[in-house]
């Protein structure tokens, strides 16, 4: 995103119309998996990756039709802010420490200004999709009370 080069898209899923066979768990039951999970301590992703790894649920959506952040929110225990934009606060957050202590340390100043350019246009995206409030606003300063 922040170089010259190119780059290739990530990898596609195999496109399935159906759930897949060997797949044994209905609806309910990831649905309470997840929540379990969730209670435990795990991230979303996290989540995901517990159920594909553990659980043998490849694609919680192409099981279920939802995703793992739709039971979060049914089930009211998902955060008020992307899961995305919280990872890269945290990002900025622990580069602004460093760069209280290093000062001249040029290559991290301009990795931080990187990092906060993605959080303003995930910010302004998720206000468009009405995930975020009109008025919510990153402030640098005040990250660190947010993370």
């Amino acid at each position: 995103m922040h170089t010259r080069r190119k780059g290739k898209s990530g990898p596609t899923h195999p496109h399935r119309t159906a759930k897949p066979d060997w797949v044994t768990y209905d609806t309910k039951e990831i649905e309470e998996l997840i929540i379990k999970l969730f209670k435990d301590g795990n991230s979303q992703s996290k989540v995901g990756l517990i159920l594909r790894d553990q659980y043998g649920i490849p694609s919680v959506k192409d099981v279920t039709g939802k995703k793992v952040a739709y039971f979060l929110h049914k089930n009211k225990l998902a955060s008020d802010i992307p899961e995305d934009v919280q990872n890269l606060i945290k990002k900025a957050v622990k580069l602004q420490k460093h760069l209280e202590q290093h000062k001249k340390d040029k290559h991290n100043r301009r990795g931080l200004q990187l990092i906060e350019s993605k959080i303003k246009r995930l910010v302004k995206y998720y206000k468009v999709e009405g995930r975020l409030p009109q008025d919510w606003r990153y402030e640098p300063g005040k990250a660190r009370l947010m993370v």
